[in-house]
């Protein structure tokens, strides 16, 4: 279960939160530099402030790092940007079975009169070698608030000990488990839907797409926040904003070298852009931010859904970046932008109907 912050981390958070209630004039003058504006948009500017001052304590990239060092460094990060546990209706951490053995989840009930409301199985974010259940703990909170869903978050395995195909291999797994045990957590079992963030995004599109493929139960909703789908290539947004945004081009490509590992490439597990047919896909809400690399492959693969047919609500925050998902504590706008894509998940569910085949 995540811990509480230290007395360090405290006082971080305060000084971020202070940060991030400036008139937006001056946080852009203490970051030092003029308004932030690339391809018709404008970096929000809390954001700007606090790219800045990532920027001024030099702390070592996470990509000169071991795999483990660089763990703790982002649970260190995420520690204080998530900021204070929203409350829920309960917590609890468990076990659900993956494709090699039980994985650590942590199930987040909702506090809401009703029910049996929607279960989200979550996969998190982190190039498929860094994150866990703590560091998206804050997000999961505040998608179980305002989605009014059961969320039932699973700790996947992690590159380079365990390449590709491991994480999608365990996200199936996972879900089939979600889908047999939904009444056991409360859930309703004809409301089960996938989301991730980043890599959990990947995750989240491929489970989609390998239901659809295979015939049997599948998520009646998938919710990609600035999801992976396509390894095979750069786009456009990979070259604006490869560098100075947090997600570098250096670091995408040392997580490809962890997870990818000699694989090909446009495997449609690993590039689900390239899937030779979406059709059958779980309707789609595709997130996207503006100062992401991953933001062109985003839409390119809401473009592809819409292309086969399949429902999808397309929203780019033109202002945030990526990892806006684990900012919730330290950024206004970053924890607008979760609270309105909660919103978003409540009313796509509220319509949808059965997982089962």
């Amino acid at each position: 279960m995540k811990s509480t912050l230290s007395a360090r981390q405290r006082l971080e958070l305060r000084a971020a939160r202070l940060l991030c209630t400036l008139p937006p004039r001056a946080q852009v003058r203490l970051s030092g530099r003029p308004p932030v504006r690339v391809d018709g948009q404008t970096l929000e500017p809390d954001l700007q402030l606090a790219l800045s001052v990532l920027e001024r304590r030099g702390a070592p990239p996470l990509e000169t790092m071991p795999p483990a060092e660089a763990r703790e460094a982002y649970r260190r990060q995420t520690a204080v940007s998530g900021g204070e546990p929203v409350p829920v209706g309960a917590v609890r951490d468990l076990t659900v079975q993956g494709a090699e053995g039980r994985l650590s989840a942590r199930h987040y009930a909702p506090d809401e009169p009703g029910g049996p409301h929607p279960l989200v199985v979550f996969f998190h974010g982190g190039g498929f070698v860094i994150g866990d259940l703590d560091t998206h703990d804050a997000p999961c909170r505040l998608l179980c608030r305002h989605a009014g869903a059961h969320v039932l978050a699973v700790d996947y395995r992690l590159a380079p000990e365990h390449p590709f195909p491991a994480a999608v291999e365990d996200g199936r797994a996972a879900f089939r488990w979600a889908l047999a045990h939904a009444a056991e957590l409360g859930a309703d079992a004809d409301r089960v839907a996938v989301a991730g963030d980043s890599a959990g995004g990947n995750i989240a599109a491929v489970v989609s797409w390998q239901a659809a493929r295979e015939g049997g139960s599948a998520p009646v909703l998938q919710v990609l926040v600035y999801p992976a789908t396509n390894m095979a290539e750069h786009t456009r947004s990979h070259e604006l904003f490869g560098g100075g945004f947090l997600l570098t081009r250096e670091l995408l490509e040392w997580f490809a070298a962890q997870y990818v590992a000699g694989a090909d490439p446009s495997d449609p597990r690993l590039s689900v852009l390239r899937a030779g047919n979406l059709s059958g896909a779980a309707p789609a809400l595709v997130v996207t931010a503006g100062f992401d690399p991953l933001r062109d492959e985003g839409e390119a693969y809401a473009d592809g859904l819409r292309a086969a047919g399949v429902p999808v609500v397309l929203r780019r925050f033109p202002g945030l970046i990526h990892s806006f998902f684990n900012a919730v504590g330290t950024s206004r706008v970053s924890r607008e932008a979760v609270i309105e894509i909660a919103g978003a998940t409540r009313a796509l569910l509220a319509g949808r109907g059965s997982s089962r085949a």
